[in-house]
């Protein structure tokens, strides 16, 4: 019995198709370019100007109030 249900189960493995693949790595590089956006959003802001982060903390239930503060340096325009 335990001999049948393996070649069933490599034949379910063996039906995604190439163009399934493609689709799937297609949406996963969309989604790291979006989070590459959004991370690069966060850092040019933090660069330009202080973040404050405020959480409570889940353990004590104190309110945790985190600063971000970041230098841009100058650009030179040539």
């Amino acid at each position: 019995m335990a001999n049948k249900d393996k070649p069933s189960m490599k034949k379910h493995s063996d039906d995604i198709s190439m163009d399934d693949i493609n689709n799937r790595l297609e949406l996963f590089d969309q989604r790291l370019d979006n989070i590459d956006s959004v991370v690069s959003a966060v850092v040019e802001r933090v660069m330009s100007q202080p973040i404050t982060i405020s959480t409570t903390c889940p353990h004590c239930g104190k309110n945790l109030d985190i600063a971000l503060v970041g230098n841009r340096r100058p650009t030179v325009s040539k």
